[in-house]
């Protein structure tokens, strides 16, 4: 495979796309960023899959119904009353959920959380660009972000902001999680 390959795999009912992601290298970090995020360093890694857009409500619905993973902590969004369980929002991220609950998902769904390194990586690339799609500065039709939507979208809405591996809102939207715990001093250390 190469970058800008992906397949589907099951996730109990439901099928999800993953595009693939060369070994390669990359600078992570910034210098331009908040202290935790200094200093800049080289990171290389293997091979490796990621979904191409963030976990769906109704991705996430199948685990819960399956009694694996818990329901999340609110059942509605910033301006949406309804939005967990709505079928409206089924392609929309899944929000308010632990990373106990992310973590338990990957494992019901036969994978893990990416790296912090990996998914920067799939995020900014070998070019170790600013954004997701280059260098160019954020606007509402690259991401969902500051008063854009002022609420989530759906995964699939922003096409234009994809990464060079073809995984979509890897900026703006909602956070993601990693597998890495939180270290301060980390890229200090790494």
């Amino acid at each position: 495979p190469q970058a800008d390959d992906s397949r589907t795999v099951m996730r109990g009912e439901v099928a999800v796309e993953q595009v693939f992601v060369p070994a390669g290298s990359f600078m992570m970090g910034s210098e331009d960023g908040d202290d935790d995020e200094r200093p800049v360093h080289e990171v290389t890694l293997d091979v490796f899959w990621i979904d191409r857009t963030e976990v769906t409500n109704s991705q996430y619905e199948g685990c819960v119904a399956d009694g694996t993973c818990q329901a999340p902590r609110k059942p509605s969004s910033v301006r949406r009353s309804s939005y967990y369980g709505n079928a409206q929002y089924a392609d929309y991220p899944v929000i308010y959920v632990s990373w106990y609950d992310a973590r338990d998902f990957c494992e019901w769904a036969s994978g893990r959380l990416p790296t912090e390194s990996e998914w920067e990586y799939a995020a900014r690339g070998p070019e170790s660009y600013a954004y997701p799609w280059g260098n160019q500065s954020p606007s509402c039709n690259l991401l969902n972000y500051n008063n854009c939507v002022g609420d989530t979208s759906e995964v699939i809405a922003y096409p234009a902001g994809a990464s060079w591996v073809g995984a979509l809102d890897m900026a703006g939207n909602v956070w993601e999680w990693v597998n890495d715990w939180y270290d301060s001093e980390y890229y200090s250390n790494s």
